[in-house]
């Protein structure tokens, strides 16, 4: 008795076949690269390259205008940070990163900075030393209060990695911040108190970006 053969597929159904499966997989690859190229514009209600002042409920915070600096005599970059309200033009900052990163650097710096300064006031680093961060307060001699600050960071993502110093008038950045404010403020009325209720109320849409 002879083995029974399965009956072989006609070869215009086999082709038919490939076909459609090569078409199911040619839908489905174009479907997947369409929607890869949504490119989103919009977070949090906030639409890029839309004006500003489209939003009248945000809080302005630029009490104080910057100016950049780069390469500057041993310094990577540099922020000087002035005043617009109170007194306008002022320096108020001063923020620079050094060109050398290491922590052997930083070392060599707060070893000057305490034999120039004296020892430092506040230790506002962690207790990791990812973030070694010492804080010298003083007083000049017209009065004004003076933060230095020395840091070094070694990977937190929050804070500039690297070696930085900064200088500033803690006193007079407050009373920036308080001018502009007051001079930016809006009315508290009925309407500004509905918005700020309908702004604050959770909305999955706005954490996704758009």
């Amino acid at each position: 008795m002879k083995a029974h053969r399965p009956s072989s597929i006609p070869l215009r159904k086999l082709s038919a076949l490939v076909f459609c499966l090569f078409f199911i997989g040619f839908t489905c690859t174009t479907a997947i690269a369409e929607k890869k190229k949504t490119v989103p514009t919009e977070l949090a209600g906030f639409i890029l390259g839309s004006p500003v002042t489209d939003y009248p409920d945000i809080e302005y915070s630029n009490y104080l205008k910057e100016v950049v600096v780069t390469n500057w005599h041993g310094f990577r970059k540099g922020l000087i940070s002035y005043g617009v309200c109170d007194k306008p033009g002022t320096i108020v900052k001063l923020q620079m990163k050094y060109e050398d990163s290491s922590e052997r650097f930083y070392k060599k710096l707060f070893a000057t900075f305490k034999e120039r300064f004296g020892e430092p006031t506040v230790w506002e680093g962690d207790s990791f030393g990812v973030l070694q961060k010492w804080k010298w307060k003083f007083t000049d001699d017209k009065g004004r209060d003076i933060n230095l600050v020395l840091q070094h960071n070694s990977q937190d993502p929050n804070n500039n990695i690297g070696n930085q110093v900064k200088l500033y008038l803690p006193e007079q950045e407050e009373r920036e911040r308080s001018c502009f404010i007051q001079s930016c403020e809006l009315p508290e009325n009925d309407e500004h108190r509905k918005r700020q209720e309908e702004n604050s109320k959770f909305d999955w849409d706005m954490l996704i970006p758009q």
